[in-house]
């Protein structure tokens, strides 16, 4: 349960600025945390921490476990002595504005690879210590990890269910054959999660220093071509290849006459019930150990999942299915002591979820935008009927900016557009108190800081006042999201002063 009025700001380390391509844990980071403190928020909220698959997409990760070696600090690495210069002379000029992922990716690990190729030889007695006794704590997950990126490297980056059986199956004899084989570049790998432990865990020190605590994102399912799903089959339904034969979605509704296919494989819970959840607990733990409060999406899953055959091509064809419940979050609780969650409780959600939800204590989530426009103007959707236990958000990262949205709606610069769609336009700005549409995005602001919900979230680029063309993520795009990264100018003197100001008079200052 979240106890006091608390506000924060979404926005994912990516899209922070700096000279190498995007966003880094390092300087720009702790600069960032500096401002939220400056400006009384209590809470920064992030994406999936994990190393980024398909897509490009935090929430498609080699890894529940592993941190992003994409986000390790060059500026970092060569204030320790474990890169130089010269090393990063042939880095090339890229956006700052965007990421460029076909060309930061290649760069970067050209990087990081010289780094971990020095790592002996520069790292001092002490830090190649913590970096064995960080191999040892981690061993449950790091091990599998390690080798899993090295035998994908190996295979010119194919997914695992594509190499060769023995590897594809785990077979003893060749694990430890491909151990010997890839030693170095499993160490490397190993040198890559450890830089960026000890690079996060130093930025939320200086977070928790500065009176900020880290909300994090834990994806309800994981990528089919993860060391997660290689490690442990048994934990999913898979055929005897390790492709799934059941696969995540959501069916058919107001926003899609086909659904959505995930793709995802489905976990076999009744496997996971035999282990006490043991691997989602280690999970949760793994991801407590790097943030201090976590949204778990998709929270709806838990009571009742939507399984499509895989093989479908959409997600029409599915069927629901009992979830864990609350057995899984009693266990998990038991494990873990406090459930410090925040359940993405978006969508057509049923009573069964609320009464899930309601039972362990746990925040849902409510979006301003959905609020208003196309869903309609229902009762329990309007702000006032928000409940304090609840994250209230002006938007999220899979929704347009503010002003992006509000611009796209039907007839907002649009004089023939008809009766209706102005009427919708002229409600929303009459709930607001608005004569005109100008500064749209501060009254969202303004809207939820002074909501009833005890935390308030919004990200970056509604404070900035961006449009479209600052959104994160547009859900069902194949290309060309997670891109957007801000310049250290654009969070101005008098935005800070304006938040800081709203943050003080709804109750939702931190303490410092």
């Amino acid at each position: 349960m979240l106890r006091a009025r608390a506000s924060g700001i979404l926005l994912h380390p990516t899209s922070l600025p700096g000279p190498w391509g995007l966003g880094e844990i390092g300087p720009q980071a702790a600069a960032f945390v500096g401002d939220l403190a400056a400006m009384r928020q209590q809470y920064w909220q992030v994406l999936p921490l994990g190393p980024t698959g398909y897509g490009d997409s935090p929430y498609q990760s080699f890894s529940s476990f592993a941190g992003n070696p994409l986000l390790i600090s060059f500026d970092t690495l060569l204030a320790e002595g474990l890169l130089t210069r010269a090393e990063l002379a042939q880095f090339p000029v890229l956006p700052e504005d965007r990421v460029d992922f076909g060309a930061v990716i290649p760069a970067r690990f050209a990087v990081l690879r010289a780094v971990t190729a020095a790592f002996a030889q520069r790292a001092s007695a002490v830090v190649q210590r913590d970096f064995e006794n960080f191999c040892t704590r981690h061993a449950g997950w790091l091990a599998d990890y390690a080798l899993f990126m090295a035998l994908k490297s190996a295979h010119g980056g194919g997914s695992w269910t594509d190499w060769p059986a023995p590897y594809a199956r785990r077979e003893a004899a060749a694990l430890a054959a491909a151990r010997e084989q890839w030693r170095d570049e499993i160490r490397a790998v190993c040198v890559l999660q450890f830089l960026f432990d000890r690079q996060w865990q130093t930025l939320r020190q200086f977070a928790r220093q500065s009176g900020i605590q880290v909300i994090g994102d834990v994806p309800i399912f994981v990528a089919q071509d993860s060391a997660d799903v290689w490690a442990h089959p048994e934990l999913f339904f898979l055929d005897d290849t390790g492709r799934p034969t059941v696969v995540a979605g959501v069916p058919p509704d107001y926003f899609s006459a086909t659904g959505q296919l995930w793709g995802n494989p489905l976990y076999r819970w009744d496997v996971h019930a035999a282990t006490g959840y043991a691997w989602w607990s280690a999970r949760l733990r793994r991801t407590l150990e790097l943030v201090d409060l976590v949204r778990l999406d998709h929270f709806r899953g838990f009571e009742a999942y939507w399984e499509i055959p895989a093989g479908e091509p959409t997600a029409i064809h599915g069927r629901w299915v009992q979830g864990p419940g609350a057995p899984f979050l009693a266990a998990v609780r038991d494990a873990l002591g406090d459930l410090p969650l925040i359940a993405e409780d978006l969508g057509l959600i049923t009573d069964e979820v609320h009464r899930l939800r309601d039972e362990f204590a746990l925040p849902g989530m409510r979006i301003l935008q959905f609020s208003f426009g196309h869903l309609g103007r229902e009762p329990q959707q309007l702000p006032e009927a928000f409940p304090e236990n609840c994250a209230v958000y002006t938007g999220t990262h899979d929704n347009d900016t503010t002003c992006g949205w509000f611009r796209a709606v039907p007839g907002a610069h649009d004089t023939r557009a008809g009766d209706a769609v102005l009427a919708e336009r002229a409600y929303i700005l009459n709930y607001l108190h608005k004569r005109k549409d100008t500064d749209i995005h501060w009254a969202f602001i303004r809207l939820a800081f002074h909501n009833q919900a005890r935390l308030a979230v919004v990200p970056l680029q509604d404070v900035l006042g961006l449009g479209s063309a600052a959104r994160m993520n547009t859900p069902g795009l194949p290309g060309g999201n997670w891109q957007w990264r801000f310049h250290r100018g654009a969070l101005t003197r008098a935005m800070k002063n304006s938040l800081t100001r709203l943050t003080v008079e709804t109750g939702r200052a931190s303490s410092r």
